[in-house]
């Protein structure tokens, strides 16, 4: 025996009395509709790099033509859940302001020539898809050369993490001048500017809403779920730490990068002894293939044409 919602005889908090059942239990979320949206956000979070200007009304029609019937409602209820937002200019509204609960610090890169490794460290959060669920990687990136410094892995959003992942990068010795962030609560909590402070490293973030200020880690994050995340099926965080400690190894050490001149990031990091591969050049007057560790310079974007190749 079942509730009938369309009964016109009998009222649903009648039948509810008669069954002896709970009325709340009618709301009850199935694990079916649980896994249908999961499925739905692993698709958003693929479109999402893909299309990052994509808004609550072109995400919704995305899905509609590969065969989900969803509304709106649904795919923005989702989009906020995993964090994602178009990337279009905003008006400056109450929900694009910063809480005033944390020392705001300005954006330092705008401008600035990149020119040699452990100028600019640069740091943020992605999510992590798994075959049930989502698993959060922080990574922290030296701008001049794309080495990652140091990565960790959560399932949730607390700030021990980002604050793990900055001690061990900081553990190699290594300082940046400046290290530049998003807004977000990990890197506005009070231990992790505190230890960046007692480093001597100047702070510098994102302001609000301006996905090209850190561009080259969202630039990695294309770069890790397209060439690995996407590639595997994680079933356990363990199985995704694995993975990712196996490919970031591969993205250090192994991985040449065009923007590098087809050097490693490990190279453009801190080999200054390797010797550097030769090269037809294309034409005369072009510049020569630079010796590792030869700084080339890397201006801060403040506009999108700034985004580079991986």
């Amino acid at each position: 025996m079942a509730v009938e919602a369309d009964n016109a005889e009998i009222s649903v908090a009648r039948q509810c009395e008669l069954l002896c059942l709970p009325r709340s239990s009618l709301y009850y979320r199935s694990c079916r509709d649980d896994a249908e949206d999961q499925e739905l956000m692993r698709l958003l979070d693929e479109q999402y790099l893909r299309t990052p200007f994509y808004g609550v009304a072109r995400m919704t029609e995305f899905l509609r033509r590969g065969g989900h019937g969803v509304n709106p409602k649904r795919v923005r209820r989702l989009l906020r859940r995993m964090g994602l937002e178009a990337i279009y200019p905003k008006r400056r509204v109450s929900l694009s302001r910063s809480d005033k609960g944390f020392k705001r610090y300005p954006y330092l890169l705008k401008g600035l020539a990149v020119v040699r490794p452990d100028q600019v460290w640069a740091a943020d959060i992605t999510y992590v898809r798994m075959y049930r669920g989502w698993a959060y990687l922080v990574a922290i990136l030296d701008w001049f050369s794309r080495y990652v410094v140091a990565w960790e892995v959560s399932v949730t959003l607390e700030a021990e993490f980002c604050l793990t992942a900055l001690e061990r990068a900081l553990a190699t010795g290594r300082r940046p001048e400046i290290f530049n962030s998003d807004q977000g609560g990990q890197f506005t909590s009070e231990g992790f500017r505190g230890l960046l402070e007692a480093a001597g490293v100047r702070i510098s973030m994102d302001g609000r809403g301006r996905v090209f200020d850190n561009i080259f880690v969202e630039r990695l994050w294309r770069t890790v779920k397209y060439e690995e995340v996407y590639l595997r099926d994680y079933q356990t965080v363990a199985e995704a730490r694995l993975g990712l400690g196996r490919y970031f190894g591969f993205y250090n050490d192994q991985r040449p990068h065009q923007s590098l001149d087809y050097r490693t990031p490990a190279e453009a990091y801190g080999a200054v002894g390797v010797a550097a591969p030769t090269r037809a050049v294309a034409a005369p007057g072009n510049a020569a293939w630079p010796a590792a560790g030869t700084p080339v310079a890397l201006r801060a974007p403040s506009v999108p044409a700034a985004l580079t190749k991986g």
